[in-house]
């Protein structure tokens, strides 16, 4: 779990991804040697802060993204939210002004407006993100940004015995989105993967349950193909791994952005519930962290 722990640590909201695409290359570079199949990583410009793997001959192509909820400071140290965090009087919020760290806890006033309980005025512009505060118990790991880290531990675990598939770290994907339209063009201009999947992070609900397996989302606010979820809940059966089903009314990821472009891709959002969703203390079952990995290794060498 220290992968995933630092993973948590790391300061990427909505829009200032950089920390975590250099962490990712940096990983990717130091550890490819030892991976079945060597990727080509395509980054840079015209990926803005996304990256791309791409594994011998891909068919599918595994979406993780890398940024998360946060904060922007506006005037008078009032902030705004990134994304939908939730709030509390007290949640220790982090930032940095010239690569000094600060850390203030937030305050949230009758009005619902919130502030950052700093003494001093603070740049506006500047975004935040939770204080980390890493809990390991025998069944459990509980930090903040699980949604998504835990998704781009998959991914890189991932990494280490793919033989034929594609990885993406996008980007955006908590504020609104953005990159999936140009990776969705590369990938099926360059490659034709029609089959994607997405190493997300959703809830615990009154039909999912911690410890019972990684889920399979029949829908939430987007409706993936039923063709190709029947394929995956097929497939997932064969594999003896647990897994449970969803169905959400609310909630979006990736693979909602997928299936407004115009290529056609198949999607399916695949992963572990959590706890206390969106809040410094998302909590997540290991048996689910153990089942996603496996689930995923599975459909991609079957898919």
């Amino acid at each position: 779990m220290e992968l995933l722990k630092k993973l948590c640590s790391i300061h990427a909201p909505s829009g200032n991804e950089e920390a975590m695409t250099d962490f990712i290359l940096d990983y990717v570079k130091t550890n490819q040697k030892g991976w079945e199949v060597t990727p080509e990583i395509f980054y840079g410009d015209d990926f803005q802060n996304c990256i791309v793997l791409i594994f011998g001959k891909p068919r599918t192509a595994v979406f993780a993204h890398i940024d998360s909820i946060g904060f922007t400071v506006r005037y008078d140290n009032e902030v705004v939210k990134i994304g939908s965090p939730k709030t509390s009087n007290g949640y220790i919020l982090k930032g940095f002004i010239n690569n000094e760290k600060f850390e203030y806890p937030l305050g949230v006033e009758k009005n619902e407006k919130l502030i950052l309980k700093a003494p001093l005025q603070i740049e506006r512009g500047i975004d935040l993100t939770f204080k980390e505060n890493w809990r390991e118990s025998e069944n459990f790991v509980q930090c903040c940004y699980m949604d998504n880290r835990l998704g781009v531990w998959n991914a890189l675990r991932l990494c280490e015995t793919i033989k034929d598939g594609a990885i993406v770290f996008s980007c955006w994907e908590e504020h609104g989105g953005g990159s999936v339209p140009f990776i969705a063009k590369f990938l099926y201009d360059g490659y034709k993967i029609r089959q994607t999947l997405i190493s997300d992070i959703t809830w615990v609900t009154e039909g999912v349950k911690p410890g019972k397996g990684v889920v399979v989302s029949l829908r939430d606010t987007g409706i993936p193909r039923k063709k190709f979820i029947d394929k995956i809940i097929r497939l997932a059966k064969e594999s003896g791994i647990d897994f449970q089903l969803e169905v959400e009314s609310s909630g979006g990821s990736d693979g909602t952005e997928l299936q407004k472009q115009p290529y056609p891709i198949d999607w399916c959002f695949i992963g572990a519930p959590e706890d206390f969703v969106h809040s410094p203390d998302e909590k997540v079952h290991k048996a689910d962290i153990k089942s996603m990995l496996g689930l995923y290794s599975f459909l991609l060498e079957k898919l």
